[in-house]
């Protein structure tokens, strides 16, 4: 199959070029017009496919759900917002609970599935500190254990590639170093660190920082906290949820103008309320969550914020149109930057030659025309 336009996204900005896709790989890059095409999509904007690197679930289904068709239905739809690969998370709770969402994941990438690839679980507690914790169950957080982690990671059959914890409950950093040692993403979040832990953190192995600003001590210029430390240590990646209301446009034009264009990453933080009709039921970790007319998910009867329902071809949007970043800096972070983050940009992040055929097409209003997952196309 070959698709060409005159607006595709190759080294950094777009060209007149056409794609040759084979066996779910780009297998060449051609000049415009050069071999006759099966797909033709004019000056539409063609980009690599997104990557969702924190996501709780979308259309009804949650990880910690434990239902695998649940999970199924959900990688073969979220391609309508340009998502080709994720990172299911779970919410803390109980050690039962956890050990089956972990065990469904791996479950469902043995047995098959179509849609968004699964590049790993990202494991979001239950490590976590008690006043930053925002919605996840106090009941459920625990201190942090590698024994533990390890009964985890034999259940997920090794695919616990991301873990969020709060450093400074790490005693002796022992967790953070051996995930680090493990190949596991550490990311520092629902923590009260200061800028001193955040730094040991990252001297003992963390290499990210979960949904920045949220869940975590605000920025003071006498203490610097988390915060402090994303905008000081510029190699470390850092989520960003990108709705607008998460983060107030001007902090988050600020957090990627300090991060510049290779460490800053854009994740949806979605809920399974992603997708459905307002006013349904939902929970989240056991606890209801009630969504409201801006789109945010609030525990119920509170202001706490429990997570978003943001579309990922829409935060591309937000941060272009909105925070007025560069369109290369605001791709990086849903495309590259996460494939790196992860240690699969070899294969995932860039429309190269030998790459997957991980494709978006896009409007300029960033509407999605046609996704296509490792070759397939989705829509």
């Amino acid at each position: 199959m070959i698709i060409q336009s005159k607006r595709i996204w190759i080294a950094g900005q777009f060209l007149s070029a056409q794609l040759e896709v084979e066996n779910g790989k780009i297998a060449a890059v051609y000049n415009y017009g050069e071999k006759a095409v099966d797909h033709d999509y004019g000056n539409k904007r063609i980009v690599p496919g997104f990557i969702d690197v924190h996501t709780h679930g979308a259309y009804g289904y949650d990880t910690n759900d434990a239902e695998p068709e649940g999970l199924r239905d959900w990688l073969k739809r979220i391609p309508e917002e340009g998502v080709t690969a994720l990172l299911p998370t779970t919410v803390t709770q109980m050690p039962d609970v956890l050990t089956e969402a972990v065990a469904s994941v791996a479950e469902v990438v043995e047995q098959g599935y179509e849609g968004a690839e699964i590049l790993g679980i990202h494991f979001e507690g239950p490590y976590l500190d008690m006043d930053y914790k925002g919605a996840q169950p106090p009941e459920a957080i625990a201190q942090a254990s590698v024994e533990q982690f390890k009964m985890y990671q034999e259940a997920a059959k090794g695919l616990i590639k991301y873990i969020t914890l709060a450093p400074e409950h790490d005693k002796d950093f022992a967790l953070t170093k051996y995930c680090k040692e493990t190949g596991v993403v550490v990311s520092m979040g629902h923590s009260s660190a200061t800028y001193e832990q955040a730094l040991m953190g990252i001297a003992n192995g963390a290499t990210s920082m979960t949904h920045v600003y949220n869940g975590m001590t605000p920025y003071h210029h006498r203490k610097p906290g988390l915060v402090g430390t994303a905008f000081r240590v510029r190699d470390i990646y850092g989520e960003m949820i990108c709705d607008g209301c998460h983060s107030h446009i001007a902090a988050i034009n600020n957090y990627y103008t300090a991060k510049g264009r290779d460490y800053a990453m854009m994740v949806s933080d979605s809920l399974r309320a992603k997708h459905c009709p307002s006013g349904g039921n939902y929970q989240l970790g056991g606890h209801d969550i009630e969504i409201r007319e801006n789109g945010l998910a609030y525990l119920k009867g509170t202001d706490t914020i429990a997570g978003s329902t943001l579309n990922m071809n829409k935060g591309l949007g937000i941060l272009v149109d909105e925070a007025m970043l560069p369109f290369d800096q605001a791709l990086n972070s849903c495309t590259l930057n996460p494939a790196r983050c992860l240690g699969v940009d070899d294969r995932k992040g860039k429309l190269v030659a030998g790459y997957d055929a991980d494709i978006v097409v896009l409007e300029d209003n960033y509407d999605v025309v046609q996704t296509y997952c490792r070759g397939t196309a989705m829509l």
